[in-house]
């Protein structure tokens, strides 16, 4: 895949933000009637992290000395409850930097690319250099949130699904993107 014809149709965050909230206000195609509830609980949740998310004083030492040159192309859906918590962590962080996000859904799309243990899960935050080419990615979720969803595939009927994604917001509420920073920063 050409990765930079994915960064040139990217949007921004804002932009991305400002579709999210008119699928919520006018849902045209039948994935937005039918995930409506979902991107609702997107847009809320993106605006609710991006006022409680404060960057760490230390995480921001860190990436100056990596001395990351590059840009951040990101692959998301709004009614993704991964990507809902972790765009509005990234945009704040890497406020200095380049970054555009592109939807999973279009066709084509990157995710294939990209895929987490043969899935298309997301978020998928990829690091580029100034040429396109790739460093690294991250995604979808972090260490502790990947424990819970393992924690569910392995006996959906004790732990199930609703106790999974109760879990998972409460650990991203209580965390506020702090672990998802950090295992970046370890990637670039």
């Amino acid at each position: 895949m050409d990765i930079k014809k994915f960064w040139d149709e990217g949007v921004s965050y804002d932009t991305y933000l400002q579709q999210a909230q008119e699928s919520v206000d006018h849902p045209k195609t039948q994935l937005e009637k039918d995930y409506h509830e979902y991107y609702v609980l997107g847009v809320q949740r993106m605006n609710r992290m991006s006022k409680i998310y404060q960057p760490d004083e230390e995480q921001l030492k860190t990436l100056a000395e990596k001395k990351f040159k590059g840009k951040i192309l990101i692959i998301a859906e709004p009614w993704c409850g991964d990507a809902s918590q972790a765009l509005p962590v990234v945009h704040s962080f890497f406020s200095g930097y380049a970054i555009r996000i592109t939807y999973r859904d279009q066709t084509p799309s990157l995710i294939d690319d990209f895929l987490s243990n043969g899935s298309k899960s997301i978020p998928k935050i990829i690091f580029l250099d100034e040429n396109f080419k790739v460093i690294s990615s991250w995604g979808p979720r972090p260490a502790y949130g990947h424990e819970l969803f393992m924690k569910h595939k392995a006996d959906p009927g004790t732990y199930t699904e609703e106790e999974l994604h109760n879990d998972l917001q409460v650990y991203y509420a209580k965390n506020k993107g702090i672990d998802t920073i950090q295992e970046i920063l370890a990637l670039i």
